[in-house]
């Protein structure tokens, strides 16, 4: 393993670590608030960490090395969840709830995909 794999690994650890916490504090104030009938806090944290990571990607400093190790893989990549939205959205269909969980697997990805672009934007046009 090249000399950068050894060094990025433990700042994708904590950078995992800080985003795992996050969705599942996330995760629970929103079902909290709402409920637990649609699965609003998975799409809270898929959405917020895509915008996180369309800022990073639009910016230099986030593209590459540390940061990226840290801040996209790490923080953004246990902040957002392919396996809970799958999850969710199959509960939903053995619930007898096909409308939520079609509603679910159509706006889950078309929310993330919009974040990221927003996110990519954002950060293009405050940096002029």
């Amino acid at each position: 393993m090249s000399g950068a794999g050894w060094t990025g690994w433990p700042l994708v650890a904590l950078g995992g670590a800080a985003g795992a916490c996050l969705r599942y504090a996330v995760d629970r104030a929103v079902r909290a608030r709402y409920g637990s009938a649609f699965p609003w806090g998975t799409l809270t944290v898929n959405a917020a960490g895509s915008l996180l990571l369309g800022l990073l990607a639009g910016t230099a400093r986030g593209a590459a090395g540390p940061w990226a190790a840290l801040l996209a893989t790490g923080l953004c990549g246990a902040l957002t969840t392919y396996s809970a939205f799958s999850h969710e959205t199959l509960r939903l269909a053995e619930l007898g709830r096909g409308r939520a969980a079609l509603a679910n697997a159509a706006v889950t990805p078309a929310v993330a995909l919009g974040a990221v672009w927003a996110g990519l934007a954002l950060a293009r046009y405050l940096a002029g």
